[in-house]
């Protein structure tokens, strides 16, 4: 049995919310590098630029990349062989959020409740998906979510008879409604099977993936292939403005579902796709 103390956790966490929201991860300022040399409309080039020049002023300076600096979703890979010491997991989780955003200066974008609105004033709570895995390690990745890509997210289950034509429509239906507010070149992360909720967390860790990476399904290889062109044919563009870059990558995370369901969620990630491993 392995020990991971908490203040540990807590300590990581805080340092790692501070470089997330400042540093873009290197796939994806690589990605829109090369979209620069590869997009057609001269408008979607100048875009492209102006966010390569943002990200380099971010990491540069230590700011933001974008002052939506997110509501922190945090997924954790726990090995069955390790010991939480000295508090609760999510109480460490919490705190080093807590304790980074104060300390990084990030601004605060949590309310108590969705109704009533009271800021936290503080970004807690975060949202924790923990997931029992074999051996002593312990995986943590932070993925600060901003509301205007978020608000363009959906999940809906769909009806087996819709098959593959009814998920692609659906997801391209998604970024064509989704337009320019997402500020897109987006990420498109794709959820398929389980049930409703399942599929919605599939399709939040999807865009946890490299841009690059080979899906190991080879129907859901095919299934991204097929989307990206299909998204990039929209001709929403960078920010909006048209081109041939309207989604850096499509990623789709599939399970088995039930004979009378096809659940499909889609979450969608601006062109600030921060995210953050750390392993402890």
């Amino acid at each position: 049995m392995r020990e991971v103390a908490v203040h540990n956790i807590t300590e990581s966490i805080a340092s790692g919310c501070i470089e997330v929201c400042t540093q873009l991860p290197r796939d994806v300022y690589e990605a829109l590098c090369s979209a620069c040399l590869t997009e057609s409309n001269p408008t979607a080039v100048s875009v492209l630029g102006q966010l390569v020049e943002n990200a380099d002023i971010a990491r540069d300076e230590n700011v933001p990349i974008c002052q939506d600096t997110g509501l922190m979703v945090v997924f954790i890979d726990i090995g069955q062989n390790v010991h939480i010491t000295g508090g609760y997991l999510a109480d460490a989780v919490n705190e080093g959020v807590r304790q980074g955003y104060a300390q990084g200066y990030l601004r605060k974008s949590i309310v108590s409740h969705p109704l009533a609105r009271v800021n936290t004033n503080d970004n807690t709570p975060a949202v924790i998906h923990t997931n029992i895995v074999p051996g002593d390690g312990l995986t943590i990745w932070l993925v600060p979510k901003g509301g205007g890509c978020e608000n363009m997210s959906v999940a809906k289950v769909l009806k087996p008879s819709d098959g593959v034509e009814g998920v692609v429509k659906y997801i391209v239906d998604t970024v064509i409604q989704g337009g320019s507010n997402p500020c897109p070149p987006i990420i498109v992360g794709v959820g398929l099977g389980g049930t409703l909720e399942q599929a919605a967390i599939l399709s939040k860790r999807a865009i946890l993936r490299s841009i690059g990476s080979i899906n190991p399904k080879e129907i859901d290889a095919d299934l991204e292939s097929r989307l990206m062109t299909e998204v990039n044919k929209t001709n929403v563009g960078p920010s909006g403005y048209g081109g041939d870059t309207t989604a850096l990558a499509v990623f789709v995370e599939s399970y088995p579902c039930h004979i009378a369901s096809l659940p499909v969620a889609v979450t969608i990630q601006c062109h600030a796709a921060r995210h953050k491993v750390i392993e402890l």
